[in-house]
């Protein structure tokens, strides 16, 4: 049992995670062993250097911590066996991981979350997971960036080639005609 003076800091400390994360996404893990869940804590912890975190907190807790904020819009959702996964970075990276680990574990269900500020529910999530990842679009980005320079490059570049070819082709055919022009 929780004094009072710990349960004021828990909930000053979740207010805290709130107002850094950029992700929330709520969870029901009833079902679950403890070890899934301690392997699915070990891939968050590791994964995009640690701006994941998965927890399970008391309800009460967790409205008292929201009350006032964006995340009261999630009050609803924190009945039952609640966790709460946050993202201090790429939301898409922590909604992928969630909705593997629920792909692997049917009775893991997403109850929702909060993206940017806005309420999303769990099919929402599913979405974001499919999405291509901060790094992966960062990525794609250079890519587009890079290939017109790529091209610039290979067209100024020709006819340095083209006139090499030529004075190759000229050589041999003085070295075939034994040197006469």
């Amino acid at each position: 049992m929780l004094t009072r003076t710990q349960k004021e800091g828990q909930v000053a400390e979740l207010r805290e995670k709130f107002d850094r994360a950029t992700t929330l996404i709520v969870a029901d893990y009833r079902g679950v062993d403890v070890q899934a869940i301690d392997r699915l804590r070990g891939r968050l912890k590791t994964e995009q250097a640690g701006t994941y975190e998965y927890r399970v907190t008391k309800n009460t807790l967790l409205r008292r911590a929201a009350e006032g904020s964006a995340m009261e819009a999630l009050a609803d959702r924190f009945a039952g066996p609640t966790a709460i996964a946050l993202s201090y970075g790429d939301p898409i990276g922590l909604a992928r991981i969630l909705v593997d680990f629920a792909k692997q574990h049917e009775v893991f269900r997403i109850k929702g979350g909060l993206l940017d500020g806005r309420a999303v529910d769990g099919a929402e999530i599913a979405r974001l997971a499919t999405l291509p990842s901060l790094d992966e679009l960062r990525g794609r980005l250079a890519g587009l960036v890079q290939a017109p320079a790529q091209k610039i490059a290979r067209v100024l570049a020709a006819p340095a080639a083209q006139l090499a070819r030529l004075v190759d082709a000229r050589r041999a055919r003085l070295e075939e005609s034994g040197g006469a022009c």
